[in-house]
């Protein structure tokens, strides 16, 4: 299972990175997400610029890691 890990990222490349990595799946692919904080944020970019398209599901809720698996549908 891919992970991608934005932690060590520039903040202001890290969605672009993601959004990246999720179009260039196929449908049924996933990758976990691993984060220094909450991604909600990026979950309503997700919501509005990839409607339908996805499933997202928390494995680890911090306090200091946040794992997200996203699934491209």
């Amino acid at each position: 299972m891919k992970e991608l890990d934005v932690i060590k990222i520039i903040p202001k490349e890290r969605h672009p990175l993601i959004f990246k990595t999720f179009d260039e799946m196929s449908d049924g692919d996933l990758f976990i997400l691993v984060n220094d904080h909450d991604p909600k944020p990026l979950y309503y970019q997700f919501l509005h610029e990839r409607e339908n398209r996805f499933l997202w599901e928390y494995l680890e809720q911090g306090p200091e890691i946040w794992k997200v698996k996203i699934t491209k549908k």
